[in-house]
Order: C-alpha cells, then sequence, then structure tokens
C-alpha cells in the first residue's frame, strides 16, 4: 500500500520556537514545506515539484525571515506583498502559506480540488496576491501595487518572483523598461533561474544572454547569489534596503526540483537524456516514496544535529500501488495530431511548425525530432510567434502555429488579426481547450478561443472529437482549406472513445449523428463533452426519452440543409459548449434556426460554462458547471411541461 503523509502542524510551531540557528532553522522549515508539497501533488495526482522546489528556499526566507506580512498582519496597509508571478511554484507556496499561518492548514491536503488550493495563484486563497499562471504580468502589477503604496502614502515594499523562462515574454522587457522611466523604486525583483523550462534548458529554448547586464541596461540595481543560500539571501536584501533611487533585482541561481536528488535539474537532465521529466505531473508511487524518504532523513539529520527530537508525521491518505488502467480509455486527440502532423511533413516540404515552449504537450516532439530545420521554438512569446508566422505565410510557407488555447487566442489576438487581413493562410492549433483538464485552474482553461477566432471572416475553427476525426480534421486543414484555420484539441481524453458512425465523413460544415434519437436532438463538438451527452441521452432512455446526439466539428460555420434535416421534426435543440455562453457552437446554432422557416420556432436552449471556471477533478469541474450526463439529463427533463415530457428521473 502506499501512504501519503503530511509534516502536522504543530511541528512547523515546534521549530519556530525551537532556539536554534536562524539559517539553520529556515532549512528545516523549508524541507518540512518540500515533504508537503511533495504529497499534496501526488495526492492532486497534478502539479508543479520542479518549480515548487526551486523556489521553496526563497519562499521560506520570505515568509520566515524577511516580510513584514506574518508580523504585522495581511490587512495591514503598510505590509509587505510578496507573490509570484510565474505560478508554476503554487503548491510550494501553498505548504509555505500553510506552514505561516496565513493559509487554513487543512487546505494542502486538497489541492486541485473544488473547495481546495487552485492549481495556479488565485487572490481568492488567503495570502494570494495576483492570480497567475498566464506569463509575463508579474513585475507590471507589482508596479501598479508600487505606485498605489506612494499616492496613498502607505509604507512597505513590493516583491515580485519571477521565473527565468518568464522572461522571453515582450511584457517583462515593457515593465523592466516603463520602472525605470516611471521611477518605480520601491519594488523587489526575485528571479527565479534554475535554468529549466517545461523539459529542457532555457538557452536551449531561447537563451536569456547576459542576464545582469540586461537589468542594469535597463536601469535595474542589479545582485546575483545562490538561491539556496540563505545567507547569501540575507544579504542582497540588506544591500536593497539601502538602494532607494532604483529599481532592484535579485538573480537568484537555484536548482529545478532542488531537495530530491534525482528531481534536482542536473541529474534529472542526465537520466532523461537531456530532458527533464519533473516539471509537471504528480511522480510515479516508487518515485513519491524514494524522494519523501530522502526530505524526510535530511530533515531528521538537521534535527538531531540542533538536538531536537525527529519530525512526527500524519498519513493522510493510502492507496493502492500502481495506476488503475481503465479498459475504455480513449484515444488522445494529441498524438493523432502529432502522428497526423509528421505524416504531412513528410509530404509537405512547406510546412513550418512553431512552437511556444509546449512540444511535448502538443505532440511535436516527433516532428521536432525528424524535421529540425522546419521547427521553430520560440519559446514563451506567442505575439513574436504568430507575427513570425505571418512572415512565413507571405513568404509562400505553410505555418501550423502550436501553443495551449489560452494564451494564444487571446494573447496574440492582434497579431492572429493582422496575418489575416494580409489574405495568406495559417492554421492555428489551440491545444488544451475547453475545461477538462480543470487542476491548473482558470488561467489555463480556454474558454474565449471559439469567439476570438470564429469572427474573423477568412478562418475555420474545428474542434474533433477523436483520433480520426483529428486526423481528418489536420488533413483537411492542409490540403483542402482556402483560409486560415483554428484545430481546438482537448488535453486530456473523455473515459471512452467517441465512435463514429460507420458511414462518417468528414465534410465541410456537417457533422455527424452519434446516437439516433426522435424527441429531443443535443449538439456537440470534442471528446470531452460529446461523451457527457451520450451518457445523458443513456439515462434519458432509461426514462422514455430519446435524445439525438450530434457530433459537429465545425464551430464557426455550419450547413442550412444539414441543420434543417438533422434536427427535423423534433421540438427540442441543445446546444453543449465548452466553452463560455457567448461566441460558441450554441451562437451560431441558434443564429442559423432563426434564419430557418423550418427551425426558427424550435424551442432552443445551450448549456455552456457559467462564469469562470471550477477547478478540480474532471467530474467536479463538469458536475459544478452541471455539465456532466446526469446534470444534462436533469436539465433536459425541466423541459417536460413545455413539450409534454412528462417523465422524471
Amino acid at each position: 500500500m502506499l501512504e501519503i503523509s503530511f509534516v502536522v502542524k504543530e511541528e512547523f510551531k515546534r521549530i519556530q520556537n525551537a532556539e536554534i540557528d536562524k539559517y539553520k532553522k529556515l532549512e528545516i522549515i523549508s524541507d518540512m514545506c518540500r515533504f508537503n508539497a511533495l504529497s499534496a501533488i501526488k495526492m492532486a495526482g497534478s502539479g508543479h515539484v520542479g518549480s515548487s522546489f526551486s523556489a521553496m528556499d526563497i519562499f521560506a526566507f520570505m515568509y520566515f525571515g524577511e516580510l513584514n506580512t506574518v508580523d504585522v498582519g495581511v490587512d495591514n496597509p503598510d505590509r509587505d506583498i510578496f507573490f509570484s508571478s510565474k505560478g508554476h511554484d503554487c503548491p510550494g507556496h501553498y505548504s509555505i502559506l500553510a506552514a505561516a499561518g496565513i493559509l487554513e492548514y487543512e487546505k494542502i491536503y486538497k489541492l486541485r480540488r473544488i473547495d481546495g488550493l487552485d492549481g495556479h495563484p488565485d487572490v481568492k486563497i488567503p495570502g494570494m496576491e495576483i492570480n497567475s499562471g498566464s506569463l509575463g504580468m508579474g513585475i507590471s502589477k507589482a508596479k501598479g501595487m508600487v505606485y498605489a503604496k506612494k499616492i496613498g502614502n502607505r509604507k512597505g515594499r513590493v516583491i515580485v518572483l519571477t521565473g527565468d523562462g518568464e522572461l522571453q515574454e515582450g511584457q517583462i522587457w515593457e515593465s523592466l523598461q516603463t520602472a525605470a522611466h516611471q521611477k518605480i523604486h520601491n519594488i523587489n525583483v526575485i528571479v527565479d533561474n534554475n535554468k529549466i523550462q517545461s523539459d529542457k534548458l532555457v538557452k536551449e529554448i531561447i537563451d536569456l544572454g547576459d542576464l545582469e547586464m540586461k537589468f542594469e541596461v535597463f536601469g535595474w540595481y542589479v545582485e546575483r547569489c545562490d538561491g539556496h543560500d540563505f545567507t547569501a539571501i540575507d544579504s542582497v536584501f540588506t544591500k536593497f534596503k539601502n538602494i532607494t533611487d532604483k529599481p532592484k533585482v535579485l538573480i537568484a541561481d537555484t536548482i529545478k526540483g532542488k531537495g530530491v536528488s534525482f528531481m534536482e535539474g542536473p541529474q534529472a537532465l542526465k537520466d532523461g537524456d537531456g530532458l527533464y521529466r519533473w516539471h509537471s505531473g504528480a511522480p510515479d508511487d516508487d518515485s513519491y516514496e524514494k524522494g519523501l524518504i530522502e526530505i524526510r532523513d535530511r530533515i531528521n539529520s538537521l534535527l538531531r544535529e540542533s538536538g531536537l527530537d525527529i519530525l512526527y508525521l500524519e498519513v493522510k491518505e493510502t492507496r493502492e500501488k500502481g495506476r488503475v488502467k481503465l479498459k475504455d480509455i480513449a484515444d488522445k486527440v494529441v498524438d493523432a495530431y502529432g502522428e497526423t502532423l509528421l505524416e504531412i511533413g513528410r509530404k509537405r516540404k512547406d510546412i513550418i511548425v512553431l512552437d511556444a515552449d509546449l512540444s511535448v504537450d502538443c505532440g511535436l516532439r516527433a516532428f521536432e525530432n525528424e524535421f529540425p530545420e522546419r521547427f521553430i521554438e520560440n519559446g514563451i512569446a506567442e505575439q513574436d510567434m504568430v507575427s513570425m508566422a505571418g512572415g512565413l505565410a507571405l513568404q509562400g510557407y505553410l505555418p501550423i502555429v502550436n501553443s495551449f488555447g489560452v494564451f494564444l487566442s487571446s494573447r496574440a489576438n492582434e497579431q492572429i488579426y493582422a496575418n489575416s487581413t494580409e489574405g495568406t493562410k495559417i492554421v492555428y492549433v489551440c491545444h488544451y481547450a475547453g475545461l477538462i483538464p480543470a487542476g491548473p485552474g482558470k488561467s489555463h482553461q480556454s474558454l474565449r478561443d471559439i469567439s476570438l477566432f470564429g469572427p474573423l471572416p477568412n478562418c475555420v475553427v474545428i474542434e474533433p472529437c477523436n483520433a480520426v476525426e483529428t486526423k481528418a480534421a489536420l488533413e483537411w486543414c492542409v490540403e483542402e482549406a482556402k483560409e486560415n484555420c483554428m484545430i481546438r484539441l482537448a488535453m486530456s481524453p473523455s473515459p471512452g472513445t467517441i465512435r463514429l458512425p460507420e458511414n462518417y465523413k468528414f465534410e465541410f460544415s456537417r457533422g455527424s449523428v452519434l446516437r439516433e434519437g426522435s424527441d429531443a436532438v443535443i449538439f456537440g463538438y470534442g471528446p470531452v463533452m460529446l461523451h457527457e451527452a451520450l451518457l445523458a441521452g443513456g439515462l434519458l432512455e432509461k426514462d422514455g426519452i430519446s435524445l439525438k446526439v450530434v457530433n459537429m466539428p465545425w464551430l464557426n460555420m455550419v450547413d442550412q440543409d444539414w441543420l434543417d434535416n438533422t434536427v427535423g421534426s423534433i421540438k427540442q435543440v441543445f446546444v453543449l459548449d465548452n466553452h463560455f455562453p457567448r461566441g460558441g457552437l450554441g451562437d451560431l446554432i441558434v443564429n442559423v434556426m432563426m434564419q430557418s422557416d423550418k427551425l426558427k420556432d424550435k424551442y432552443f436552449k445551450k448549456f455552456a460554462i457559467e462564469g469562470y471556471p471550477a477547478c478540480g477533478t474532471p467530474q467536479e469541474a463538469l458536475k459544478y458547471h452541471g455539465l456532466d450526463g446526469m446534470s444534462m439529463a436533469e436539465r433536459i427533463l425541466k423541459t417536460k411541461d413545455m413539450y409534454g415530457l412528462i417523465h422524471t428521473l
């Protein structure tokens, strides 16, 4: 059996009250929080270990050695303000906040759960000053806070932690130059310089060059030290207090995965043949146990050296070892996308693939390895990537641009629009589409992208439901489409494969019927929502109601005749959107229905993600928004009085 253990709350009080060297105390507390962060990630099933561990000593120093936040209280206007701009490190940050008494301790057992802690920082969580996860915004927000303190005659510093890969975002450099120009001096930036991005060295993605010189040229006072040496960090912040005429930055040289030997950057890269595997996700059972033992033994050794009793731990969860394998696990659309991309790349020498430091997540690594000269790694710089694609397209190439949908569609929207006005063709692939996975939280859940791409006059928006349709969609976009295309791809599969009809054809602006029905029809798209729609159909059938389920992968255009014939004599029409209510498939369908003499008098309702998306497990998030199969069946039944559906579940 696997035991998931945590350091109990009382142990932190014991160490804080111990009469021992302050730097050794910080070392012990930091490792205790590493222990809890690793267990929280394991219990959640996902999270970011590497970034949490590289920043942990900085967090510990801030909350237990530097900030006035703990002593003065978070409501004091003169308090120091500290936050992380990168956001990946929040499991580590949460563990520190809980240890410091700022965050309810029991919350660390509920990482990435509906009523627990979001997968990226959120201001509703005590101690979290900003929402982050979308990179590059932190220094700009810190500037605003400093300015507010200045005009409000408030004391206290503003300190922001950034990632080194985050420095590739253009907004960072805008904020650096304006901070100096605007005389925003009461700002302290710490760069968590762990030198590794998602799975490769920063210098292999986009080399940052001489950071000290770059900051100095922008008018900043710069210090550099070992980010795991508490004495050195303390010395830097003592110097910072005497610098009042410049904004200040500490380049903290850290180690990604610090504290677990096989997760630490140099060793992990060696073990992974140059790739770092501990950026995201939960460790496997054996790695979790091995890492936990290493941290525990080091803590106990430090405690003995200090004349203190060894650590007391509490088991919070016990589970069977090994992963449970689902019998009918669905194919992953991103795998089919990567395979098809490689096939097309072998045939079409004009294909250029662009990436924003997400090669593995976006299924691009095979293409990258086989065609390095036609693969462009732009790093975390979506606007630059999209405009570069525009230049390639103007020179006769076909760029295929990849990133998470929430970042690609929104951050680079102006660049996408400019490209579209030039009359060229580009294929944009928005990965991580929709509500699921919900664990990382609202910064990563892409629910605006259809509305951002859909209105463009020369752009087709598609979301395939399975591997077969993914292959067909990409081939259509490359070989047949005359205009720009946007393909939405879900990151996670549904619990079961979406099975297309035997006579399936991928036809422009037309969908396919997955389940026949005569009482009501529901249109949906993508593996996640279609699975729930089919579940709802099965539940309603038991109650005597026949629900027709239609897969509609074309999200911003529909064939009028096909829609008329598909709805036919059915009186109730529903649309299930994996998107916010406005600008998705539901709006398209209702607009076309209103123009049809056959459909304009039908009952119509759309189901979509109302409000900001929930953070939690897939089923928690779906149920929270009323989009799981059971909830949708119940919602459909509420229309029974209108059209004589007299049954109830």
